[in-house]
């Protein structure tokens, strides 16, 4: 599911690798790969493995997460898509362990942008056998991770509370309640599916939305063709959580 029409949906999906992969530039040969994984052979012990320390009740559990994660991309057991299922990860194994209530914890854009220092890292598992230095940069991202969402979370109540005020004025309408947590719910839709979400009246819903529109609280991202409904965005909203 993950690889299905992006990069990799042609790499033996789900399927543990039969051949050598490694991490380098592209184009590089294996000689100068930056990290040559586990031989093929190897995998399905390695992942056996792992998989049994993923269910195994560790004294702390970002400490057992880190080491997960990096196990995981050690070993680099598919052809590709190891580094996209291996943030995955994160998420479902916090949710699992009940640390947070919904699996949305993504650390991706703060691992993209210290790159550098994350290979740098795990390649210090595998060279130095350095677990602290690894353990110590995962719980650093954690930790920026977490206060970043928190200060997203803060701006979108604060967004509600603004927009419970202004939908009501701006609409005058009995339905500024539906609207208003059908756009927080789904903040880029077409009409016909805000119609359907919110439940509201066709034309209600459709006056309300061209209200929306004139005071800039939606935008149009595409227009209606023909039978192919508008699709709208609550830009607000995209912009916090795009930030």
């Amino acid at each position: 599911m993950l690889l299905d029409s992006v990069r990799g949906y042609d790499k033996s999906r789900g399927i543990f690798r039969k051949v050598q992969n490694y991490i380098g530039r592209p184009g590089a040969k294996i000689e100068d790969a930056q990290y040559i994984a586990p031989s093929p052979e190897l995998v399905q012990d390695c992942m056996s493995n792992l998989e049994k320390y993923i269910h195994y009740d560790e004294k702390d559990e970002l400490v057992q997460l880190a080491i997960i994660h990096a196990q995981f991309e050690i070993i680099h057991p598919f052809l590709d898509g190891n580094g996209r299922l291996g943030r995955i990860l994160i998420p479902l194994f916090l949710f699992e362990k009940g640390l947070i209530i919904q699996p949305v914890f993504y650390m991706s854009d703060y691992l993209e942008k210290k790159r550098g220092q994350y290979y740098e890292r795990l390649r210090g598992i595998t060279m130095e056998n350095d677990w602290s230095g690894w353990i110590l940069f995962f719980l650093e991202a954690v930790e920026n991770q977490a206060r970043l969402n928190i200060e997203k979370a803060l701006k979108i109540l604060s967004l509600y509370e603004e927009m419970k005020k202004r939908i009501p004025e701006i609409t005058h309408s009995q339905y500024s309640i539906n609207t208003l947590d059908a756009i927080f719910y789904t903040p880029i839709f077409t009409t016909s599916y805000f119609i359907q979400n919110s439940k509201i009246p066709k034309q209600s819903a459709l006056h309300i939305l061209n209200s929306l529109r004139k005071e800039d609280i939606l935008e149009a991202i595409r227009e209606r063709r023909g039978r192919q409904p508008a699709t709208l965005s609550f830009s607000k909203l995209v912009e916090i959580v795009k930030a």
